[in-house]
């Protein structure tokens, strides 16, 4: 039976539109069953509408500061659904604790920067701030803390002394719609295991032995 799944969004839905085109393969343990937004006038919407997929809205805005009762119509529609696993794709909203911790090991989001460096808002930025050689996105589970979850799968680009947040963005991009849909697939399989704070996947290995940057010809 595939695990059926929800998708978080607030904006495009690039990252969603990545999950969705993975699971529509006959042999993925996954189903995107539902598309949430807390923005109807997300982008995301019609792109997931397009592809068949039930999408619902929800706004938060007229929550203002009250999560608990926009949590509680979420999870209403979480249940209505049958969901088992929830990814985040770029949904601006904060959780609180008590949601977290309900679907702690259950609930996945992708970050565009090898955490635990750079958590937070405008991770490109803090990136080339820093100086730092590689880059690249991180799919962790979602705790009470933002950016701090176990970690389940990273993937890394190359940081040009001639990228701007913008160009670095794009290489990033590429990476995170790779890795997102496999960092699915291993916990839709159950391959994925939390030890304390540490993923633990089962029959994983490095595909290389390193990766140098940069490269100087």
């Amino acid at each position: 039976m595939k695990r059926r799944v929800a998708i978080l969004i607030s904006g495009r839905g690039s990252n969603m539109s990545a999950l969705i085109t993975a699971a529509s393969a006959p042999d993925f343990p996954a189903e995107i069953a539902l598309v949430i937004s807390n923005k109807a006038d997300a982008l995301g919407l019609e792109r997931a509408k397009a592809a068949g997929v039930n999408t619902q809205v929800i706004e938060s805005k007229p929550y203002g500061k009250d999560r608990a009762g926009f949590e509680k119509v979420l999870q209403a529609a979480l249940d209505q659904h049958g969901i088992e696993l929830i990814c985040l794709g770029g949904f601006m909203r904060l959780f609180t604790a008590e949601f977290t911790k309900a679907w702690y090991g259950r609930m996945l989001n992708i970050h565009p920067s090898l955490l635990p460096s750079f958590p937070g808002l405008d991770p490109h930025g803090q990136a080339l701030r820093a100086g730092v050689k590689l880059s690249g996105a991180t799919v962790h589970f979602v705790i009470p803390e933002t950016d701090a979850g176990p970690i389940v799968m990273q993937g890394a680009v190359p940081v040009s002394d001639h990228d701007t947040a913008d160009t670095l963005s794009e290489r990033i991009l590429e990476v995170e719609h790779r890795i997102y849909p496999e960092a699915l697939r291993l916990l839709a399989t159950g391959k994925v295991q939390i030890e304390g704070d540490v993923c633990r996947t089962a029959g994983s290995s490095a595909s290389e032995n390193f990766l140098v940057a940069p490269v100087v010809g």
